[in-house]
């Protein structure tokens, strides 16, 4: 929807909307970096137990698959910031990083498939600990 046409619907100020705006690009930038780095401390933390319980070749593979996770977690991020009105669809550059952990997982020895899929989905429990923390 158009600026200009949610003006004339709400009959609104446009500095006001312009105000919304901004205020709703600063959230979503505040919650990306949240997310971000919520998402690097609980794969830090995992990778150490990891390596204590584990072995260090598993816990190097599950950091590997979470360094990916946060690669893919800021490309989605930058793809639906750059989302406007007229355009609903999120590029797929950002499968190429799922793709690429799974041949490289499968082709080097130093890295086994199973904690290198696993760290790459860490940054789901952290989106779920954040949704919970702002609820």
């Amino acid at each position: 929807m158009s600026k200009a046409l949610l003006q004339a619907l709400l009959a609104i100020d446009p500095e006001a909307v312009s105000t919304a705006e901004q205020k709703s690009i600063e959230d979503y930038a505040q919650l990306q970096r949240r997310l971000l780095f919520a998402t690097l401390i609980l794969s830090l933390v995992v990778s150490t137990i990891t390596a204590f319980v584990f072995s260090p070749l598993v816990a190097r593979s599950l950091l590997v698959g979470a360094i990916a996770g946060i690669l893919y977690l800021r490309l989605l991020a930058r793809s639906v910031a750059n989302l406007n009105g007229y355009s609903r669809q999120v590029t797929r550059s950002q499968l190429l990083v799922p793709i690429v952990l799974v041949i490289a997982a499968s082709r080097f020895s130093q890295l086994e498939f199973l904690p290198a899929f696993l760290g790459f989905l860490l940054y789901k429990p952290a989106l779920l600990i954040q949704a919970i923390l702002d609820a």
